[in-house]
């Protein structure tokens, strides 16, 4: 992937991860740059199969591209930041990332959004006042 990319992809995502919307700031490991659909499914370094990403999701996601829904058992692809809108698949719970739809709910167990540390550490910022993210 060029320099040109990366460029790109964290202008466009404004240092936010785009699976759990955690601001670079308030990490302490820098966010990668994510393959939507993983290279090992022939995704390309184009800049619509990238998305910015914190660690625990990026780690989480792996080359993972979908999962089984544990409440209907239907198997649904993960939530493409570049082809769907976060608002349609997730919502706010204080803390927590519920999913509104299968892809939201598969998404949410796959990349273990509300791993109890990332769950503390957004109550925090809420009491801060500086989450979640203004353009909710």
């Amino acid at each position: 992937m060029n320099a040109s990319h990366r460029r790109q992809v964290w202008r466009r995502a404004a240092g936010f991860c785009e699976y759990c919307l955690l601001h670079q700031d308030f990490d302490l490991l820098p966010h990668h740059i994510d393959h939507v659909i993983a290279r090992k499914h022939n995704g390309p370094d184009t800049e619509d199969n990238l998305a910015l990403a914190c660690v625990n999701c990026s780690l989480a996601k792996s080359s993972n591209i979908a999962g089984r829904d544990s409440r209907t058992g239907q198997l649904s692809p993960l939530f493409h930041p570049r082809a769907q809108i976060w608002n349609e698949h997730f919502r706010w719970k204080g803390p927590l990332i519920v999913g509104r739809t299968v892809v939201g709910r598969v998404t949410v167990a796959v990349l273990n959004m509300n791993r109890p540390d990332r769950v503390v550490l957004r109550r925090l910022l809420i009491a801060d006042g500086v989450f979640p993210p203004p353009f909710l």
